[in-house]
């Protein structure tokens, strides 16, 4: 099985890696002796080894038999989970439909206090407007395919809004000023999502930055992402739904949340160039 193309993800394969090969050397076996035990080739149990391979269920199941701790095997599969969940690919993620895929996400945004997004593409989905939310979903669901759920999944996403009403939770939203003139559904659409934005913003736990185009910029744009609570973070990858909770990782984030953020505008700044993107769907 390849390995999504993540360094969270390649991370922690290497430790389940580095775990198994412990779990051999501790056995006292060398890699073809433990190979010939398994019933595998030498070639297997180094690519598993160097997380090259993902083993399965069963592999490990043998892995922690032959190495005389079956009793590690239930968490070693554990492990093993843990690294599969991290990259979900939509397909995956939405092959019950749009409306299960956003369902999935409501437990998550309750149990959070801190939110932190920052988006390069669309406008967030906390702070969509219900048109808004049609033309990107009605998108995403003819581009992949999909079965055709839209109505139910704008409805459960309009739904998981009223958390913002919720005074117990802080909201960062940036997103980058390109987002405001990239025209979805029609201009209709857009300037009614843009006179939004003039709205939430004066929610008193609601912060909304704008992130200037411009050509001095310390920090190029970057796929969008979410952070809650500063322990786990989201991304949105073209390929699919990337959950991160590597603390190292979750902090690379939350820098270049800061960095974005510093070069944001806020307030009336934000509100004139929300209204100029306004203006110029005429």
């Amino acid at each position: 099985m390849p390995a999504p193309s993540s360094s969270s993800v390649q991370h922690a394969r290497k430790a389940l890696g580095a775990r198994l090969r412990e779990l051999r050397e501790d056995a006292r076996m060398t890699g073809r002796q433990f190979a010939a035990l398994c019933g595998w080739s030498g070639a297997k149990v180094s690519r598993i080894e160097s997380a090259r391979t993902s083993p399965s269920p069963d592999d490990l199941r043998v892995w922690a038999s032959v190495c005389g701790v079956p009793e590690q095997s239930a968490d070693l599969i554990a492990s093993l989970r843990n690294v599969t969940d991290m990259f979900t690919e939509w397909r995956r993620m939405e092959r019950a439909g749009l409306k299960q895929a956003q369902q999935a996400q409501l437990p998550l945004f309750e149990r959070t206090r801190r939110f932190k997004s920052y988006s390069s593409w669309l406008v967030p989905g906390m702070i969509q407007t219900e048109a808004y939310t049609r033309a990107v979903l009605r998108a995403v669901q003819k581009r992949r395919g999909l079965v055709d759920d839209v109505e139910a999944a704008v409805r459960t996403r309009m739904e998981r809004q009223h958390i913002l009403q919720d005074g117990g939770k802080v909201f960062a939203f940036l997103i980058e000023e390109a987002v405001l003139r990239s025209c979805l559904g029609n201009t209709d659409v857009m300037v009614g999502q843009l006179g939004s934005l003039i709205t939430v913003s004066s929610l008193p736990n609601v912060s909304l930055g704008i992130v200037p185009m411009g050509v001095n910029r310390m920090r190029m744009p970057t796929e969008g992402f979410w952070i809650y609570d500063d322990h786990q973070v989201n991304v949105e990858l073209v390929s699919g739904y990337l959950t991160i909770t590597q603390q190292y990782e979750i902090e690379l984030y939350a820098q270049a949340f800061a960095e974005f953020a510093e070069s944001a505008e806020y307030g009336a700044a934000a509100r004139a160039r929300i209204t100029a993107a306004i203006n110029s769907f005429g």
